[in-house]
């Protein structure tokens, strides 16, 4: 099936690596131009090339750090002034730092806030007024706005709001021809995915892999995901092909979460 995504230009955030790079990377396979970004100028132009040298893609890589409002503005209007137009958007940041609640300081809460909701909330902001008709808008979350993880409080409180405040908008930017949706992944192999998994590990006293393999034991495909797999997915929301998809979440996890 083609997904309609040649020519259309779509911006991907914290793409240097892991979901990001992974959707991306799917992105350019099929077509599309692709605006990267991520706070590390050396690692996005690696990527860029990378993705440019394996699919034949325009790519335009820029250093922005979603936390700055000015940055973001940067990233979006360098697009439009490129290509002129945006069809799509990719909501993404590395996740907030693992902790406790009775650990976790107003500061580090702040932080989380910025990083997580704000980062959201300007993004889309920025690019809807350069969006063309039938444009798609799409966040990464995670299973936490479904269930609690453990010592991701930060996370679970700023993701949750901001699976809410895609259904708002996916009610609102609908007579704009705007579709919005939620992606949420499982336990997909990234440094994210090595960074909680060590934590948890020497929280409890264990090793990494049997850490690892408690994890795999609770998914019914009995793996990890791969950045390819997701990207895939994200590829697919964000394309024509997912023309009467909006207001929707969907789930990237071999069947980890069990909630109806």
């Amino acid at each position: 099936m083609g997904l309609g995504l040649e020519n259309k230009v779509i911006l991907v955030a914290a793409s240097s690596k892991g979901l990001g790079f992974g959707t991306a990377h799917a992105l350019a396979k099929h077509g599309a131009k692709v605006s990267i970004c991520s706070r590390n100028l050396e690692e996005i132009e690696t990527a860029a090339a990378k993705i440019h040298e394996e699919t034949g893609a325009d790519v335009h890589a820029v250093a922005c750090d979603v936390t700055k409002a000015e940055q973001v503005t940067e990233w979006v209007q360098g697009t439009v002034e490129r290509w002129g137009v945006i069809h799509g958007l990719l909501v993404n940041a590395g996740g907030p730092p693992s902790g406790f609640f009775k650990d976790l300081s107003d500061e580090q809460w702040h932080s989380a806030f910025e990083l997580t909701l704000m980062s959201t909330i300007r993004m889309i902001r920025e690019v809807i007024p350069h969006m063309s008709e039938s444009g798609a808008i799409l966040a990464v979350t995670s299973y936490s706005i479904n269930m609690p993880i453990e010592s991701l409080a930060l996370s679970t409180v700023m993701r949750a709001g901001v699976a809410a405040l895609l259904k708002t908008l996916a009610e609102e930017l609908a007579p704009n021809g705007i579709r919005v949706n939620n992606l949420i992944p499982g336990r997909i192999l990234t440094d994210r995915t090595i960074y909680l998994d060590q934590n948890a590990a020497r929280r409890r006293g264990v090793t990494i892999e049997e850490i690892r393999q408690e994890t795999v034991k609770r998914i019914p495909l009995g793996r990890l995901g791969t950045i390819e797999e997701f990207g895939d997915a994200a590829a697919f929301l964000l394309s024509p092909a997912a023309g009467y998809i909006t207001g929707a979440t969907l789930r990237v996890d071999g069947g980890l979460v069990r909630s109806f």
